[in-house]
């Protein structure tokens, strides 16, 4: 009897907020809003070198795109541990720092996977991401020689995702991506 008793109980509440009036119905909200990724890019410290070359590179209008995108985001310091002058010299030659960009995105909301996953970024070349075995580690491998580290597994955004990296990502020579172990 006591069941019942419950049973009904919720029965009836369910029924007062389906069926009454909107000011005693329970608000939900159906418009939870983030922001896009280049905006949040602007809004996130760290990442002025990345909001200063993708604007540069003309890309704002396809960041801001419905998507969905992943992008591995490097970090001002991840910039910064580029050759001296090579950012100043990307912001000049748009066509190399356009490759380089792209090389950063992927379609999808993508995050990486114990066993690794192989995506094709926007500019068509492959990366390599994945977990380390020993640690919650994430890397992805691409033309650098060493990894870029994942400091961030990701920040939701309204079209997709930003996975920040500690390196700046390399598009490889040729169409054979480098094999990393």
């Amino acid at each position: 009897m006591f069941k019942f008793l419950v049973v009904l109980l919720i029965v009836a509440i369910v029924s007062i907020n389906a069926f009454a009036p909107s000011r005693f119905a329970i608000k939900r909200s159906t418009s939870l809003s983030m922001a896009d990724i280049v905006d949040t890019a602007i809004a996130t410290p760290g990442f002025s070198t990345l909001v200063a070359a993708v604007k540069a590179a003309g890309l704002v209008e396809t960041l801001k795109g419905k998507g969905p995108f992943t992008v591995f985001a490097p970090t001002d310091a991840a910039f910064a541990k580029l050759p001296a002058g090579t950012v100043e010299g990307l912001l000049k030659d748009i066509p190399t720092l356009k490759n380089i960009l792209t090389y950063h995105v992927v379609s999808g909301v993508q995050k990486p996977t114990r066993n690794g996953r192989t995506y094709t970024t926007v500019n068509g070349k492959e990366i390599n991401v994945k977990v380390t075995v020993d640690t919650t580690e994430s890397f992805i491998w691409g033309g650098q020689t060493n990894p870029a580290k994942v400091t961030n597994l990701g920040i939701a955004v309204d079209n997709g995702s930003i996975v920040v990296i500690d390196e700046v990502l390399l598009p490889y020579p040729g169409d054979e991506p480098p094999v990393h172990n």
